[in-house]
């Protein structure tokens, strides 16, 4: 039996196994790797119903490391509503203007109604069902600016599945949020499985943030192989309770920290495109 249930993708994937890279993968991988990387980064811990403690800091610590990797982040702590759809807004226009991968990561509290999906901004006061549309962040509204931005690659991570913050005042419809595919040119990254709720740890990370945090840091591995050993470290520490997912539509590989044949093509071609211009 697998360690884990097999992601839901539409594309057949080379293992981890495989340590050459053949020529058409690592120009593929190379040319992503060109490109410019912007990040919006959201941490939300000081809620007016049930404050979190570690959104905050996983936020943080994302950012940090995906500076390390060659992003260039914005981020957003305990933010409202407004802001939050602001710097969506913003993120999304970055990545209409430039020719960018993209990566969005929100931690905090996320549910789901009708099938939808809501991120709660810290100052989200839930009395009754009717109030999730109007006083959450509906992700419907960051994945209307993907299409709109038509850039090469995204990616979606959402450590946003923590215990419903209204249940003492109202049952939520289902926990956790509701499954969706992932956009095209993207990967789309849970904590935890659609319809489950995710640990908020009991450290300085969430659970699921702090095995994140320790396989961005592997050089030379594709993005579905650093998703693939977060599930299996949270599946195995949570003793079954929360299994990590993903969906992913991507069609290129893509590396946070790419092997040493990756780099050299992708330093070759920046050299081109600089020659090129200076001929231009």
């Amino acid at each position: 039996m697998p360690d884990a249930p097999a992601n839901r993708s539409g594309n057949a994937r080379r293992g981890h196994g495989d340590v050459c890279l053949g020529s058409a993968y690592a120009q593929t991988a190379a040319s992503l790797y060109t490109l410019p990387r912007y990040a919006l980064v959201i941490g939300n811990s000081s809620y007016v119903q049930s404050p979190l403690t570690n959104p905050a800091n996983d936020a943080k610590a994302i950012a940090g490391e995906l500076k390390a990797t060659g992003f260039e982040v914005s981020v957003q702590l305990d933010a409202s509503r407004e802001a939050m759809l602001k710097a969506i807004d913003a993120y999304a226009g970055t990545l209409a203007a430039r020719n960018v991968v993209g990566l969005f990561y929100f931690a905090g509290h996320g549910t789901q109604l009708a099938w939808r999906n809501y991120l709660l901004p810290v100052d989200a006061e839930i009395f009754a069902l009717d109030d999730i549309p109007t006083r959450g962040v509906d992700l419907n509204v960051l994945l209307q600016g993907l299409s709109r931005a038509k850039n090469p690659m995204n990616v979606i991570i959402l450590d946003a599945c923590r215990d419903n913050p209204f249940g003492r005042v109202l049952p939520a419809e289902q926990k956790g949020l509701s499954q969706f595919d992932a956009p095209p040119g993207s990967l789309l990254a849970y904590a935890t499985s659609p319809g489950n709720t995710a640990s908020d740890g009991d450290g300085a990370n969430g659970l699921y943030t702090e095995n994140l945090l320790r396989e961005l840091k592997v050089r030379d591995a594709k993005i579905e192989d650093v998703f693939k050993r977060v599930r299996l470290v949270v599946r195995r520490r949570s003793g079954g309770q929360q299994i990590p997912w993903e969906s992913t539509s991507l069609e290129e590989d893509f590396y946070f920290r790419p092997p040493k044949e990756v780099r050299k093509l992708s330093e070759a071609e920046a050299t081109k495109r600089y020659e090129e211009e200076l001929v231009i």
